[in-house]
């Protein structure tokens, strides 16, 4: 693998006493994409806001280009400059238009001119195919172009190290496939990835390496032929088919609804 730009050592994450994250190692390498899976509560996007410190981790340590983020001296808003993140809801500033939702972040923390803040908003507009909407409000785009935009937004940054966290799981059926052709765009780009997703089409195609987490622990780390193609643990395989064959699950969940009613 090559140099990792993530790693995440030993890393444990409890709310109370609800122990999310027992103790996590991975490491991602520069220009890998790293698809994250699992049933929901399994701490996937736990695990992805502890890697820019939204979530504080309770022990372990933090990486990210080499820098360690969770060293108490470290310059934390320095460190997530290298970091953009995407999240399930586009966090769009509604009064504002859609180059105003790019060039504001430019402006406030990197400090840079309005004109080269613009100027950099309209590239990455470009980039994710909505140069024609620069001068639009959110609520006239739809929740696709919206997403698009909220990523345009995170590039703009000039990170170099991109998190989304299930950016596609808020979407309607048909607006998915725009989102992830810009996503696929960056993987083709060498952009270093770690993306919380269900979309097991996009992890078989456009993943390095998909990691399988359950119960807070990483279940299965390996190539998308290997975990997806050919899971070696039973949780992996009761998830995926679930996953895979929606009706199958409808027909588990009746089932188990039958012997719980008639036990």
């Amino acid at each position: 693998m090559s140099r990792p730009e993530i790693r995440v050592s030993g890393l444990h994450k409890s709310f109370g006493d609800n122990h999310v994250l027992r103790g996590i190692d991975l490491e991602i390498g520069q220009g890998e994409v790293v698809c994250v899976i699992g049933p929901s509560g399994s701490g996937k996007s736990t695990l992805l806001r502890c890697v820019n410190l939204l979530e504080e981790p309770t022990e372990g340590q933090v990486f990210v280009g080499g820098i360690e983020l969770t060293d108490p001296d470290v310059d934390i808003d320095a460190a997530r400059r290298r970091i953009g993140m995407v999240f399930q809801q586009f966090n769009l500033f509604p009064h504002l238009t859609v180059t105003e939702n790019l060039t504001l972040p430019q402006r406030r923390v990197l400090r840079r001119g309005k004109a080269e803040a613009a100027k950099v908003a309209a590239q990455n507009l470009e980039r994710v195919g909505l140069a024609e909407k620069a001068d639009a409000y959110p609520s006239s785009l739809s929740g696709g172009q919206q997403q698009r935009v909220a990523i345009a937004r995170a590039l703009a940054m000039g990170p170099e190290v991109m998190l989304f966290d299930e950016p596609t799981s808020a979407l309607d059926p048909e607006l998915v496939g725009d989102v992830l052709a810009v996503m696929r765009m960056l993987a083709d780009e060498g952009m270093t990835m770690m993306v919380v997703t269900h979309e097991m089409t996009f992890a078989r195609e456009v993943a390095d390496r998909v990691v399988f987490m359950d119960g807070g622990v990483v279940v299965e780390d390996g190539t998308p032929e290997r975990v997806i193609g050919a899971p070696q643990h039973e949780r992996t395989r009761h998830f995926l088919s679930r996953l895979l064959d929606p009706a199958m699950a409808e027909v588990e969940e009746e089932t188990s609804d039958q012997v719980g009613k008639s036990g």
